[in-house]
């Protein structure tokens, strides 16, 4: 990775420096040649990961899994599964919510459906690569724990509260949907049609979140001074994290797009676990989701969601800022 990005540096100081002539001390040359390397190196990792992970779902069992599911209600177990199930799905907030919905139609608990929809945004094996390479193993590994046990913690408090009651109303009407498991007997050569167009369609979905994200996150490294991330976010500011997340929930960005914006926070000074806790609230809890979830939930439970996600990613971000 430190060769490729030797690479296309050369690449970006020829393009800014020598095609477009600019100077390299002009706040512009600066954004534009870290947006250059950076769009171009997530975008080689996203397409490699998602034909990597098209190929891993395409074996997945999902069937056996959902069935498994059902059959543990009762126990904690099927809300671990539900956010290990939500770790290894490449969905963000909003296109988790369907299938939030069938597991519902499914009679399989809320809780354990919250599981999986509040860990399907947060981890994401696409984020989880870029993660690896920007921050190390160690920092990866917590972060991925840190996303599954939101996940089962939210949901068995949120079904423990008895929120249930509170899905709506045309969800509770519904017929029940049978869960059946079928065989996929087909090679590898009959998949692989299928492989590429879901990952034909999920770089269609990621590329304008990442040059969104690159935008943002050049923007900030070349133009917003450090003081002002002193001032408002720093590690002294005792309110950081908290202002961290309710500053990230108007935004509606990926996982994928946001990275940038973090690498950025970062270089800025401002303390991991606040960008992380940043990150987190900007995939988990945004305002389009919520326009969804109103859809299927009642305002009493979008309003438990909302808020025991968000104080699980508050304390997520103290607790990375106390170990890093």
């Amino acid at each position: 990775m430190k060769k490729l990005t030797e690479f296309l540096s050369t690449i970006a100081d020829y393009l800014v420096y020598d095609l477009l002539g600019l100077e390299k001390a002009e706040l512009f040359s600066n954004a534009l040649h870290y947006f250059i390397i950076g769009f171009t190196e997530i975008v080689i990792l996203v397409i490699l990961v998602t034909y990597v992970m098209g190929i891993v779902t395409s074996y997945l069992p999902m069937n056996t899994i959902r069935l498994y599911l059902d059959k543990n209600k009762k126990s904690g177990l099927g809300n671990v599964l539900a956010s290990i199930l939500g770790a290894i799905t490449p969905f963000c907030s909003c296109s988790s919510i369907p299938l939030f919905v069938g597991m519902m139609q499914a009679r399989i608990p809320l809780g354990i459906a919250l599981s999986f929809l509040i860990t399907s945004p947060l981890v994401n094996e696409i984020a989880i690569a870029i993660f690896w390479v920007s921050y190390g193993w160690k920092v990866t590994l917590i972060y991925i724990v840190t996303g599954i046990v939101l996940g089962v913690v939210g949901g068995i408090l949120l079904e423990k509260l008895g929120m249930a009651t509170y899905v709506a109303d045309w969800i509770k009407a519904l017929d029940e949907t049978k869960i059946e498991d079928a065989k996929d007997n087909r090679s590898f050569l009959m998949r692989l049609p299928e492989i590429h167009g879901e990952a034909i369609k999920t770089l269609k979905k990621l590329i304008p979140y990442i040059f969104i994200g690159l935008a943002i996150g050049s923007f900030i490294h070349g133009y917003v001074p450090q003081s002002f991330f002193e001032n408002y976010i720093s590690e002294s500011n005792p309110f950081a994290v908290p202002i961290a997340v309710l500053l990230a929930i108007p935004l509606y960005i990926d996982a994928v797009g946001v990275l940038p914006i973090i690498d950025s926070l970062v270089a800025k000074g401002v303390p991991l676990g606040t960008a992380i806790a940043f990150m987190m609230a900007s995939i988990g809890l945004s305002f389009p989701e919520a326009l969804l979830l109103k859809k299927v939930m009642q305002r009493k439970l979008i309003i438990a969601f909302f808020s025991t996600i968000g104080i699980g990613m508050i304390l997520s971000g103290f607790f990375f800022n106390l170990i890093f």
